[in-house]
């Protein structure tokens, strides 16, 4: 599964809010200018993670965006399920009537084992961890990049 611009940009866009937790609401603009992504994308991913109790915003000249709960409180899992809708890397895994070959497929289990061990590490990393210690919750930083 490639995560899609969605859950990349969004989480970003949280990550962000959070490094800028007391400060008063974070402006869409400032946010778009730090994060190099626009703001017409980023309204429309705001929106998703408003309904979902995940950021509040307030309108007004000292208005912006805050996050809905405590930093420890939001996991990067639960702000990729928002976003992309599903918990699964591949689409068979989400029933058994989305594939026909579902009844005898033998690699169906492996990519649903591969789905719950990648969320339960997201939902592992909260954005308080992003925030205070980056290498700690990723790992010893010893992965390269694809």
């Amino acid at each position: 599964m490639k995560l899609t611009t969605r859950s990349r940009y969004g989480t970003r866009m949280v990550l962000d809010i959070a490094q800028h937790d007391g400060e008063g609401p974070v402006r869409i603009g400032d946010i778009a200018k730090r994060q190099k992504v626009s703001v017409k994308y980023l309204e429309k991913l705001i929106r998703e993670l408003r309904d979902a109790g995940l950021i509040n915003s307030r309108r007004g000249p000292k208005g912006g965006h805050m996050l809905g709960k405590p930093a420890e409180d939001i996991s990067v899992g639960e702000v990729v399920r928002v976003l992309e809708g599903h918990r699964h890397l591949v689409y068979c895994v989400r029933g058994k009537d989305k594939c026909e070959r579902s009844e005898d497929c033998l690699t169906r289990q492996l990519w649903r084992i591969a789905s719950e061990a990648m969320f339960d590490k997201l939902d592992s990393i909260s954005f308080a961890d992003l925030v205070n210690d980056q290498t700690k919750c990723l790992g010893n930083g010893d992965h390269e990049e694809d």
